[in-house]
This record gives structure tokens, C-alpha cells and sequence, in this order.
């Protein structure tokens, strides 16, 4: 374990809080990736009424910054594949948390918790499907997030004359007027390899509609089709109007062009608001990504008990907080999420969560690629192989054939 951690802080991977055996001790260690301003931020209010609760528990704060929790869930597969769980870890509701933990046979049911909360009678139906197998619960939803939302300069786009665009012709269009102002028209970091692949999910979103997009996840939308070539070209017409040192840059990096001023849009979840409220930046506005109104792009941060967890009982206390009225109703406003709950205060959450939360009332609900409720993980992992080499070479007919294969190889297309 010490060769592991020294390893990983030789890598800069590790940027708060250490982990170490714990097992005898009073404690309670929580994994995740939330290190950036509004994630931390209501993690560590989380903390602090779980303290409350059970002032004798030291907690132990494991985080992985960046990748949108691609080096975490590198280093939480060594540890759990090593028997050395953490008491509790961040993993996305859905294909993420199902496919590569449950199936597995890495996690507890939690159905006990289920029954004693009345969490059957406050979270979605579809939220609660998205948790089970086969019949069971396995985690607990912290949040609900919108992956689907054009963020733009307000102050930019009145002193230009614009309006955010509801269509990719008016996207174009917008880019253009921006462009000839000397300004970038859209924001992108993709240093990590998520967020392109993040920015062709709303593509797909919007070419295809929430049907033929949930359809690729069964099989029943064709990737050698002519719905997804239009994708890639669009994406392809996209990239002509991002930042050039995209590659360079993290989402967040990415939004500081748009606070500043440099940038007009950027296309992102809406971890954006934690972010904009965490640096003071109250001058941004919102609306769906190009051809994506009326769709709600959704992933959930969930908490599971792990086999093994050295501190049981206490992982067990920290799920019923997660999943509590309070609990939820402290953390997502800090976040930029809304509660995974149906019974939540809107009055305790900003303009932009208020509209989210009345969007996940009326919206059509799509899983996100991107963030683990779509597809297994190594299903988009190829996926971001892909795009990964299509941001580089834009190569539209070598894009639609490795996206076509990856899903035969991950069992769900035919050959």
C-alpha cells in the first residue's frame, strides 16, 4: 500500500488527503474526485454534518483530482483489485456502478437502508432502476446533474447583439458573429479525455433526439448510420471554432475563458454553476445545447458499501446522510447539482438549479455517455479512443467505423 501511495504522489495524482490502513480505528475514509471549488465545497459540508452527528469518527478525505474521475477510478480498481477498499467511493448510477463493481460481486446490497429511509417513496422511479441489480440496491444517489448545457458570457452576448443558439444552424451562426469580434466562440478543455467525448454526446443528442440517442445503447440505432456520420460532422464543423490550446486545458480552465471574456460559450455539465459561484462569476447564462431542449443528458454521484469496508457501520451512517433530506438539501446547491430526492426545497438553490429542477420534472431523460450511465466502462473508454484521435485528424469515415465496432465489442451490436 505505501509503494502503491508513494507511486501515485510521484505521478501528482494525489492532491488531498492520504490513504492508509484503517482498520481498527474510529474512521471513516470516503474516495472520490471532488477536489475543484464547488466540489470540495459540498463534500466538506457533507463532513461537517456527518461530524455533527458522530463527533468520535475521523474522517479521512482520499481524492483524485482530475479526469472527471478518470485517475480516481484508476487508483480505486488497483485498491479494491488489491483487497484494500476504501469505506465508501464516488461511482456513477448506472452501467458505471453496475457493470464494473456490482456484477463484479465488489459491493453489498443495501436494501435494508432502502427500506428503513422510505427511499423507494422519494427518489424517481427511474433513478431507483438505475440502481439495482437484479432486484437489489447497491448505492446511494447524492445528486442529479444535467450534462447538457451551453454556458455563455451574458455581458458578451448583449453588448454583441446574440442569443444563445437553439439550433446547430444558429450555433454557426453565433460562432461566426464571435469569431469576427476576435473572440473564441467555444470554450473547450479536453486534457482530460472525457470532455470531447462530453461534447459529441450533446451533438448526438441533438442530431438524433432522445430516442434514436438512447437507441445506440441498445442496439437499436444504427453507429454505421446516417444520423451518426451527421454527428462527427457537425462535432468536425464545432472544432474549427474552439480555443487552440483546448488540448491544454481542463473543463474548468475552459470555463475561465467564458468568465473572462475570451470566450463566448462552452459546452459542459452543470458543474459549471459550482464553478462560476466558487470564483464570483454571476454573469453567466444558460440554455440546452444546440438541439437538445426538452432532453435532460443525467448522471447521478452515488455511494456504495464495498465488501470488506473497513469501518462498516460507519459507511452505513455516512449512506443514510447521503440520502437524506438534509444531507442533499446542504450539499448540491454547493455542488451545482439538484437532489436526487423528489421533496427538496427549490428555495434553497440558486436561478440555474431552479430551472434544472424544473427541467428534470418535464424533460425527457437520457443517460450520459461521458459519465458512466450509458455504457460499461470499457465501452467508453473505447469510445474516447476515438474521439481522442478524431479531435486530431477529423477523420469522419475512420471515426463511424471504430464507433460502429466498439459497440459490437462491447456485446450489444451485431457484426
Amino acid at each position: 500500500m505505501r509503494r502503491i501511495t508513494r507511486g501515485l504522489l510521484a505521478l501528482g495524482l494525489v492532491t488531498g488527503g492520504l490513504w492508509a490502513s484503517t482498520q481498527g480505528a474510529n474512521q471513516l475514509e470516503i474516495f472520490s474526485w471532488w477536489t475543484t471549488g464547488g466540489e470540495a465545497a459540498g463534500l466538506f459540508k457533507l463532513y461537517d454534518l456527518y461530524r455533527e452527528q458522530h463527533p468520535g469518527v475521523e474522517i479521512i478525505n482520499s481524492v483524485v483530482a482530475g479526469g472527471a474521475g478518470s485517475n480516481a477510478k484508476a487508483v480505486l480498481k488497483t485498491r479494491m483489485l488489491g483487497g484494500d477498499p476504501p469505506d465508501s467511493f464516488q461511482v456513477h448510477m448506472g452501467r458505471e456502478l453496475i457493470d464494473t463493481w456490482v456484477v463484479t460481486g465488489f459491493m453489498e446490497p443495501i436494501d435494508f437502508l432502502y427500506e428503513e429511509e422510505g427511499w423507494t417513496e422519494v427518489f424517481p422511479e427511474g433513478v431507483l432502476e438505475l440502481l439495482q441489480f437484479e432486484g437489489h440496491y447497491y448505492s446511494v444517489p447524492a445528486n442529479i446533474h444535467r450534462a447538457n448545457v451551453l454556458w455563455y458570457n451574458k455581458p458578451l452576448f448583449e453588448r454583441l447583439g446574440l442569443t444563445p443558439p437553439r439550433t446547430f444552424e444558429e450555433f454557426f451562426q453565433v460562432a461566426e458573429a464571435l469569431k469576427a469580434e476576435g473572440i473564441t466562440p467555444l470554450a473547450l478543455g479536453d486534457s482530460g479525455i472525457w470532455a470531447s467525448t462530453h461534447l459529441f454526446e450533446t451533438v448526438l443528442i441533438g442530431v438524433l433526439g432522445a430516442e434514436g440517442y438512447k437507441g445506440l445503447w441498445t442496439g437499436e440505432t444504427d453507429w454505421n448510420g446516417p444520423g451518426v456520420r451527421e454527428a462527427l460532422e457537425v462535432m468536425s464543423r464545432m472544432l474549427d471554432y474552439v480555443n487552440s490550446d483546448h488540448a491544454a486545458r481542463s473543463w474548468d480552465q475552459a470555463n475561465d475563458l467564458v468568465i473572462q471574456g475570451q470566450a463566448g460559450m462552452t459546452i459542459m455539465g452543470d458543474w459549471v454553476d459550482a464553478d462560476n459561484l466558487a470564483k464570483g462569476f454571476e454573469d453567466a447564462g444558460w440554455a440546452p445545447a444546440p438541439g437538445n431542449a426538452g432532453i435532460y443528458d443525467a448522471l447521478s454521484d452515488t455511494f456504495g458499501l464495498p465488501k470488506n469496508a473497513p469501518h462498516r457501520e460507519n459507511v452505513i451512517d455516512w449512506l443514510r446522510l447521503i440520502g437524506s433530506k438534509e444531507g442533499q438539501e446542504a450539499f448540491n446547491p454547493l455542488k451545482g447539482s439538484i437532489c436526487a430526492r423528489t421533496d427538496c426545497d427549490p428555495s434553497l438553490f440558486g436561478p440555474y438549479l431552479q430551472w434544472a429542477m424544473e427541467r428534470w420534472q418535464e424533460d425527457t431523460i437520457v443517460p450520459s455517455l461521458a459519465h458512466g450511465a450509458a455504457a460499461s466502462e470499457p465501452w467508453v473508454a473505447a469510445i474516447n479512443d476515438v474521439m481522442t484521435l478524431f479531435v486530431t485528424n477529423r477523420d469522419v469515415d475512420q471515426a463511424q467505423r471504430l464507433l460502429a465496432q466498439a459497440c459490437v465489442d462491447a456485446g450489444v451490436c451485431a457484426r
